[in-house]
């Protein structure tokens, strides 16, 4: 089964209002309310949802409990009035809540924006396999790189706001790792996530026709190697045409990194760009997930990049 465009959610309008959610860990209230004026300056009505600040009564690694962490989900996409989800932070948590949502009431509500990364990967692979929804692997909303970065404020805002502005992608850092160009419709996010899921009853199957975007944090060659490994022992990379790496912060020197990725990713046959400018890095450019696109890795050291085909927003 070769993978097929999703639906794509419209985009937003000023005074649109935006459901903020903590989905896996807990949330710093500070940097919460930073996050919270920054979307209000760019035109937004952002809501906080009951449970966001939460923290579970024994699991101080969690928002809240699982079942108030799905409700706030579940009910922010439910809303007629809210037309985005944007997640607060990652973290841990997503696994846990991931099955107690209602995806069918969800998928009858229709397409909205969602952005998030890191443990949020979870979500955008569950909208994408019982939902059929677009959504964006962008910075969120109470994270670091959101607050302090200019260039990841302006690539979330050009995505929601003007989003043919942005179709094509690449900080001048990204490199071919193995040269080629491949089409397909995105899909991915974190490795560690991906492979966590991968084997489950909900999982995805087929990544025929895919273009994977990759990225991770914390994890050590040797550790990125086993996720990998395991990612290509279950058949979850076949038929994938090409890979869009992200960053790998701090998974060790990179150039154990990279010498991990071409090991793994090499034998794929399939052209791989480094370090395109998505992830838990320095900078984190907003990323569609099901959209098709081209990827294009010049052999002459051209510049590397990934072009979404349509507008991520309608």
């Amino acid at each position: 089964m070769t993978l097929e465009p999703l639906v794509r959610p419209a985009r937003l309008r000023p005074g649109a209002r935006v459901a903020v959610v903590a989905p896996s860990g807990p949330v710093p209230v500070e940097r919460l309310e930073r996050g919270l004026e920054l979307l209000r300056g760019w035109g937004l009505d952002p809501v906080v949802a009951p449970h966001a600040l939460d923290t579970h009564p024994e699991l101080d690694h969690l928002a809240g409990t699982d079942e108030n962490r799905a409700r706030d989900l579940q009910e922010a996409w439910c809303d007629p009035s809210v037309d985005a989800v944007l997640c607060a932070r990652g973290g841990y948590g997503a696994h846990r809540m991931v099955d107690l949502l209602d995806w069918p009431a969800m998928r009858a509500a229709g397409p909205k924006v969602f952005v998030g990364y890191s443990d949020i990967t979870v979500l955008h692979e569950a909208f994408a396999l019982r939902a059929g929804f677009s959504t964006l692997h962008g910075p969120m909303v109470a994270t670091e790189v959101f607050l302090k970065d200019a260039a990841t404020q302006q690539a979330l805002r050009s995505t929601l706001f003007e989003p043919e502005s942005v179709q094509t992608l690449g900080l001048d850092a990204a490199a071919a790792l193995i040269p080629g160009t491949a089409r397909g419709i995105t899909f991915g996010g974190c490795a560690s996530l991906l492979a966590a899921d991968a084997g489950t009853s909900r999982a995805r199957t087929s990544a025929r026709g895919g273009l994977l975007v990759l990225e991770d944090t914390g994890e050590e060659p040797y550790r990125l190697d086993g996720i990998l490994t395991r990612l290509l022992r279950i058949g979850a990379l076949d038929g994938t045409a090409g890979v869009v790496c992200g960053s790998w912060e701090a998974c060790g020197p990179y150039e154990g990194v990279r010498a991990v990725l071409a090991d793994r990713l090499g034998g794929l046959g399939i052209p791989v760009v480094e370090e395109l400018g998505f992830g838990h890095g320095p900078s984190a450019l907003t990323v569609p997930l099901g959209v098709p696109a081209v990827l294009d890795a010049p052999s002459d050291g051209g510049r590397c990049t990934l072009t979404v085909q349509v507008p991520a927003l309608v």
